[in-house]
């Protein structure tokens, strides 16, 4: 699989951002423990990354949720892929994702979330493409804002590929 990908966010100005949000989650979280739970398969590239400069107590754990599949718009359906292994009740959770396109899917997730009664749940993401919006979400912490095209890299993928490039990149629509 070989497309033409244009640089939309370099390497540099990703890491600088995430060094940016976690100052801001470990000043907003200060004496506590943080709880994250990364949304995969993209959202690893980023929690990964985040996660090496809060300087609060962090635990992690991992959940799949889809309504993508192999395609490049949500089907519409939300999908329980993995669920989390840690109980949350009672505890400071940080949903981690990568992107926040039609917020479909991350709005169920919140709200499925929210019925296992954390003491707090917050969202943040790498990307938030809010020219997309179906649902309403609160981006609690958010790397940057993008427009409306198809991106890559940084976790992100095209039917699996390109999620090891180290920036973020733009597929142009009629290659995908």
């Amino acid at each position: 699989m070989k497309h033409n990908v244009s640089t939309l966010i370099s390497e540099e100005k990703l890491i600088n951002r995430i060094k940016e949000l976690a100052a801001q989650i470990s000043s907003d979280y200060a004496g506590k423990d943080l709880h994250m739970i990364c949304i995969l398969k993209g959202g690893a590239y980023f929690m990964t990354e985040l996660s090496k400069y809060i300087t609060v107590p962090v635990t992690i754990d991992f959940m799949a949720v889809s309504s993508y599949g192999s395609k490049t718009v949500s089907s519409g359906i939300v999908k329980i892929i993995k669920d989390h292994d840690e109980p949350i009740e009672g505890r400071d959770v940080l949903v981690v994702e990568d992107i926040v396109d039609t917020g479909f899917t991350l709005s169920y997730l919140l709200e499925m979330l929210k019925d296992r009664k954390p003491a707090s749940l917050r969202l943040c993401a790498m990307l938030n493409k809010p020219d997309r919006r179906i649902r309403e979400v609160k981006i609690d912490y958010c790397g940057f804002d993008i427009p409306d095209e198809f991106v890559v890299g940084y976790g992100l993928d095209y039917d699996q590929h390109y999620r090891n490039l180290p920036y973020i990149g733009v597929i142009r629509p009629d290659e995908v």
